[in-house]
This record gives structure tokens, sequence and C-alpha cells, in this order.
């Protein structure tokens, strides 16, 4: 259906949420190249980097807004820092979505789902299609963005020949015209595809899309978000290759170890077997080598493995597949029996690497534990040393730690390995107190400590060190740059014969009601509490500043060329206390040939640009609110300006608030 909303109107004044009032005019500069953004993460293999040029660290001070455009698609509804949610109150959304640029429009999709062309000069909503999703019918409304595939073999002009490819939260395939939103009839039932199919009886809700589907040659690539935490018998992680024309289903993998079989329920609709590793976030391809690269997460549940028999031997990797039959071509694995949410949650990021007078095709894997894995993305080899370290042990009962797991030696650490009392922090004597007092209480024996009856610290926490945000390369410099979250979080193990009483007791406990929330992990011998991040009475983090960089790395000698904090406690701490520097983020980084990079993801409401070969900071401007999404930039014509383009609306899991802006930025100049 083509909708229309009485929100979606660009504005376009000068100084709308911007820092400063209108920016000085500046001679622009158009000798440069012109520059597109066809994929979510500006080509293929993500990266995040644009070769447009007019925007410079020189003028880049000089940049305003050129439009605003808001879908009207927002919720407040709860966030993680205010306690879970009633089962009938929705989540707050978070609008994540990079948009795409195909054929002279924006394409971007809402967390309803909603999927929107727009004008990229102004702004202006061209068409809507609505898949009209039942509000409580998906847990998460987010949607990070969508695909773009052309039909070598249709007429210019013929209807579908160009096509937008997107999944939904309540787990459906879309297939729509690029030129006029409508559904490409021909593709599935009326231009959907129903994923649900093969998964077996299970809850709407437990299934969905949240990440752009990759494409490859006339094959569409989709894994799915699986619920955490609920239970063993959630929906299978299995992904599939679909035609792009009829939406037919072409081949799939099973995550299961090799030579074993699927273990399927009675009932004959079960195709794909249950709690298997499931690949979430953004999926790379390499057209040249005929590969999929796969960043999978956790075997079901998150928090214990002891049922899990060896079906995990695919979880935390990156597992790369043939794209004709979808059989494993190889696979690296980042965790070893994950018991930690450690998932591989950022898109494998391609680059080149030198070696001995040979170029390397090569990728980048972004880990939450901090740990950046360089790998030969033909073999999976790593192209420095990795060494297996012993690790803490001591599972609880009926389940068991790995005793070592995988470090590289190059890149170090993007984030600390220890937490100790003496670490704890906070803005006054009482409350850095309390953290400390939390602290001694718990183990905290660093990196990998196992869950625990008695609650365990997971530093970094289960949303990283690094999340979906992904890194950006700049393949001139031979740079990779990555934001990284530092803060903690708490899991307690709580047999099952207490969780009832565990339960009572959280919501009777002011600040374990306002941070934790019992997740049931049925299947198991255990409920979890689990407070996804670890915060004092005053509502900041208890680990200590910085909570969020940005570093530089150099892709060829693998060290770290900078790093500097990111953001402020402006937007979660009251004033005076704005003064802190680095921030919680979820997000990503665009870097752009002229040497700037480009990131919101901050909890406080900006968005900077930083010298990509030094790492200052540039120059920021005042969003409405947290921009948890990757920019994207472009160039139309020689005759045209540079855009920058940032999704801000907020993150449930940050406690910052919902939104629906879509600001663009350029240069003023004549």
């Amino acid at each position: 259906m083509d909708t229309t909303t009485s929100f979606a109107k660009p504005l376009l004044l000068c100084g709308v949420f911007v820092l400063t009032a209108c920016s000085e005019q500046v001679s622009i500069d158009n000798s440069g190249p012109i520059a597109g953004w066809t994929h979510y993460g500006g080509g293929p293999g993500g990266g995040h980097f644009s070769p447009a040029t007019q925007i410079t660290p020189e003028n880049v001070h000089a940049l305003e807004v050129a439009w605003v455009y808001r879908s009207g698609d927002f919720n407040d509804g709860g966030n993680y820092r205010d306690g879970m949610n009633p089962p009938d109150e929705p989540v707050q959304s978070s609008f994540e979505v990079t948009p795409i640029l195909v054929n002279d429009r924006l394409y971007i999709c809402t967390p309803y789902n909603r999927v929107i062309a727009l004008n990229p000069e102004t702004g202006v909503e061209l068409w809507a299609y609505d898949p009209e999703l039942e509000q409580n019918s998906y847990a998460l409304r987010h949607c990070r963005g969508v695909s773009h595939w052309r039909d070598s073999e249709a007429a210019p002009g013929q209807a579908c020949r160009d096509r937008i490819i997107s999944g939904t939260g309540d787990g459906r395939l879309l297939a729509l015209d690029a030129d006029t939103g409508k559904a490409c009839t021909g593709f599935g039932k009326n231009g959907q595809v129903d994923l649900h199919e093969g998964l077996g009886e299970h809850e709407l809700a437990e299934y969905g899309l949240s990440s752009p589907p990759a494409i490859i040659d006339d094959r569409i690539i989709v894994g799915g978000s699986v619920s955490d935490n609920v239970k063993t018998t959630v929906p299978g992680g299995v992904v599939r290759a679909y035609d792009v024309r009829t939406g037919l289903l072409d081949w799939y993998w099973d995550p299961i170890p090799p030579g074993q079989e699927p273990v399927l329920d009675d009932a004959g609709d079960q195709r794909y077997q249950r709690g298997t590793t499931n690949v979430w976030s953004i999926i790379s391809v390499d057209p040249d080598l005929g590969l999929i690269y796969l960043p999978t997460g956790n075997t079901s549940p998150d928090y214990y493995g002891g049922h899990r028999d060896g079906l995990d031997y695919y979880s935390s990797s990156v597992v790369a597949l043939f794209a004709e039959t979808g059989e494993v071509a190889w696979h690296f694995q980042t965790v070893h029996h994950d018991i930690w949410d450690y998932d591989v949650p950022a898109q494998p990021t391609f680059f080149e690497f030198e070696k001995d007078g040979q170029t390397i095709k090569a990728l980048a894997q972004a880990t939450k534990t901090g740990n950046l894995f360089l790998l030969n993305r033909e073999t999976g080899e790593p192209l420095f040393p990795v060494e297996e370290r012993e690790v803490p042990q001591g599972a609880v009962a009926g389940d068991f730690t790995a005793p070592t797991q995988p470090f590289p030696t190059k890149p170090a650490p993007l984030h600390p390995t220890t937490f100790t009392p003496d670490d704890a922090w906070g803005f006054t004597f009482w409350d850095r107190g309390v953290c400390r007092d939390a602290v001694e209480s718990l183990r905290s024996e660093g990196l990998f400590t196992p869950p625990s009856l008695q609650g365990s610290i997971h530093y970094p926490s289960a949303a990283g060190g690094n999340n979906w945000g992904s890194p950006a390369v700049d393949p001139q410099r031979r740079l990779l740059v990555i934001n990284t979250l530092r803060m903690a979080s708490i899991i307690q193990l709580i047999p099952r014969d207490e969780c009832d009483a565990a339960e009572i007791k959280r919501q009777a406990d002011p600040l374990a009601s306002r941070y934790g929330a019992i997740e049931p992990q049925e299947g198991t011998p255990y409920c979890d509490l689990r407070w996804i991040s670890f915060f004092s009475p005053l509502g900041v983090p208890c680990t200590p500043p910085p909570w969020g960089t940005l570093t530089g790395i150099d892709l060829q000698s693998g060290e770290h060329v900078w790093e500097v904090p990111l953001g402020t406690s402006r937007d979660i701490a009251p004033f005076p206390f704005w003064y802190i520097d680095g921030a919680p983020n979820i997000g990503g980084p665009l870097v752009t040939a002229s040497g700037l990079t480009f990131i919101g993801a901050t909890t406080d409401h900006y968005i900077r640009a930083f010298s990509t070969e030094t790492g200052e900071e540039l120059w920021k401007a005042r969003l409405p609110t947290a921009a948890h999404a990757t920019p994207m930039s472009y160039r139309l014509s020689e005759a045209g300006r540079q855009y920058v383009v940032i999704a801000a609306g907020g993150h449930f899991a940050l406690g910052t608030p919902a939104g629906d802006h879509l600001t663009a930025y350029a240069l003023k100049g004549n």
C-alpha cells in the first residue's frame, strides 16, 4: 500500500538542530568526484567509505542543515534502563537506518518497516510502502536498512526492473518497485515471502529481520533475528537464499555441526533445527570470489550451554559460504562455547592487505569482546597470529567453559579486559561506594568470567565492545576507524525453582527493577537476572570513563595510530556533569576520501566530524536526540553539493529518547 503521513515534510531551515547559527559561507570546489551509496555499508563488503571530497577538514566547519525528513514512525515505549516493559507495552523504537542511494533516490526503512523513497537533494517524500505490521507482533522496533537489485534481463521502464528488497520485524521479505513503491507481484505471494515457513510452531515475535538482506548475483541472502534468553526451542538461525525474481527458495544453510542431521519436531511444518546460532547482523558478499560472509550469534539461550552438545560449533564466528550452493567454505570462531552473549555483531568489513609483494583480499571482524580479527577472506586464515590463552574457569553445574579463548596478537584490544573494585566509578563518594560494593560482591575475574549463581560482571558488556555499527575503512590511507563501548553488564543465574522468588525480590528493589530483568531461559536448569548495563544509583556507568572511544588502526601494521574519547556525558548526566569525555555509544562511522570521519552513535545528541589521520575533532552539530545509526554520504552531479545524512531516533538499550529525524548536511557556499 502506498501511504503518505502528515509528518512527511522536509525541513529546510538554516540552523535547525545545529549547534551554532547558520554556518559561514565558503567557496565550494566542484572538481571532485560524484559519489553514490548503493549498499547499506557503502559497498557489498561494508567499509562505510565515500570517495566524495567536496567536504574537507578545512571547510567542514561550514556544514549546515540542508533538509530534515520526518516519517512520524516512532514510539516512546520503554527501555532497558527503565526496566522491562509489561507484555502489552511495546519496546521503544530505534531509528537505526542508513539510507541507500539508487537512481538519484534515497531509500530508507522506518522502525515500523515502512519503506520510503526520498528526493536526495530536498528530502521530499516520493513514495512510501506500508507492510502494515501489527504493533505487538514483533519484539524490537528497528530496521537498519534496505537493499537494491537491478534485473539485467528487463527492459528500461519495465515494472520491477529495479527492486528494493527489505525485511520486516514480523518475519517477511519484501520486493518493491524502486520507481513506484508498489509490490512486485511475481515475487512470492504478491511481493512477499513468509520467512516463518519451515521454522516450526513458534510465537510470531520470536523471529524477524532487523538488518538489510544481502544480494549476490540473483540471490537474496537472509539470516534472522531470534529472541534472546527465552527458551531453547526458539526458531532456528537458518540462513536462506531466495531467487530475487520469484522469491522461491534456492538453498539453505542450517548451522549445525558438520555431518549431523537436524533434530526436528514431530510436526510436519518444521524443516530447520531449533535453537541454532542465528545471523541477525549485516551479511557481506564478494561476487568475485563467489562467497558470502556471515557474522554469527549464539546458540540459544545466551548464558547457559550445558544442553548444546556441540550445537554451538558455528556460534560467534565468521562463516564463509559458497554463493552457488550454501556450503561452508571456511569458518573462524572468535569465542569458544559462548556463554556471554559475545556473538559476532558487526558486518565483515573488506580491505586489501599487502604481504611479500602480494595483495591479499582480507576482512576485518569486530567483536563484542573488543578483539578485532584481521583475516584472509579467501581462506579464513588470520593475517597476524592468534593465540589461544587460558581464561577464567568455573561454570555452573551442568555447564562448562572452554579452557582457552582466541586472542589476536594484533591489533591490540579495543576494550579493557579487567574491572576490579578499585576501578569502580561514580559522580560522588556515595554512588562510587555503591558501585564498589557491588563489584566486591560479584565475580569479576576479567574477560570471560563465567556466568554464576553469585552473579558475574561481564566486561565488555553483552552490548560490546563493538556492535553492529561496524568499522569504516579508508582504503587510500589504509586506516580502519572504529567506535567502542566500554561498559559492563551483570549476569546472575538462578536455579529454576527460585525464579519466581527472584522476580518478587527484583520488583521490590528499586535499583534492580529499574536496570535489571529476569529472563526465563526455558529448557535449562536456570533463569537469569540480566543487567544489560551496570549503572550507579545516579544513573551513570559504574565503570570508569571514557565509556566510549574512537580508534584509528593501521591495517598494514595492525597498530593503533590514535584513540580519542567519543562524545561527552551530556544528556546522561545532569548539569554541571557534562564535562566527562567518552560517552556510551551504539552506531558506526563514515569515512570520506578527503580525510574526514563522521559519526553520531553517542548518548549525547551530536553528530561529529574527526580527522581520519589524527582523530582530532573538527566539527559537531546538535541533534534532537541521539543518532544511533551509521551516516552515509553522496554527491549526485558535478554541479551538486555533497551531502552527509544521518538518522537520529534514540535507542531503547541506552535510554536515549525516541525520534524520527533523518537529517542531511551540506556546505553553505556559492
